[in-house]
């Protein structure tokens, strides 16, 4: 099962994901809240393997609660899904930064939640190669520290390519067509990239690669 945790300061919003939500066979709404201080909290005591945030939420917001939650040691499996109404790259950014897996509005149709929800819980970042543009468009002006290019020392030149198209914001099977490999083959440098540079997920991977300078905002698709 996945153990969900809602956090959206609208009451009906709530009701509504978790109708959606139980519904489902293979998942299970542990715990809802309407502030950023209750979900951090509840995702403390419940250990949701995901956690759906409303960015604009009274007593902390989204953005500082999928802080506070993944710098907890004892959450290391969970993962953020940001949602919001508020569409705006600023947002998006703040949220990638902040550490979240995922980013969807409020009016995404109920099955591509539902993907959402699965997609992240199976260790994957949701970013299409078109919000992946924005969100790094937004990541270069805003950047004030960049990631050293030393840091990629620590990854053979094959893994950089795989970097470099992660940062494109292709998925692996899509890497794997472009370098003529297996996705299995692919799934495995992504995993080793990730250990190497120490990062959480994939959408860490995203930043990475521009951040050291590896990709740039307009190489992506």
């Amino acid at each position: 099962m996945i153990r969900i945790l809602i956090a959206d300061d609208q009451t009906l919003i709530r009701a509504g994901f978790r109708a959606l939500l139980d519904a489902e066979p293979d998942m299970d709404v542990v715990a809802e809240c309407g502030t950023g201080d209750e979900a951090v909290r509840l995702a403390a005591r419940d250990r949701p393997d995901v956690v759906l945030m409303d960015i604009r939420m009274p007593h902390g917001d989204g953005l500082d609660a999928t802080r506070r939650i993944l710098a907890d040691p004892g959450l290391a499996g969970t993962r953020v899904i940001i949602l919001t109404t508020f569409e705006l790259d600023e947002y998006i950014a703040e949220a990638v930064r902040a550490g979240a897996a995922g980013f969807l509005v409020k009016d995404t149709e109920p099955a591509e939640l539902l993907r959402a929800v699965r997609v992240v819980h199976d260790g994957d970042a949701l970013l299409s190669p078109s919000v992946t543009r924005r969100i790094m468009a937004a990541l270069a002006v805003q950047s004030r520290a960049a990631t050293p290019p030393t840091a990629l020392d620590r990854i053979t030149e094959r893994e950089r390519e795989v970097l470099q198209l992660v940062g494109e914001g292709l998925n692996n099977a899509e890497i794997a067509e472009r370098l003529f490999i297996t996705p299995l083959t692919a799934k495995t440098h992504v995993s080793r990239i990730m250990a190497k540079l120490q990062v959480r997920d994939r959408v860490q991977l995203v930043v990475l690669a521009y951040e050291s300078g590896l990709v740039r905002p307009g190489w992506a698709g």
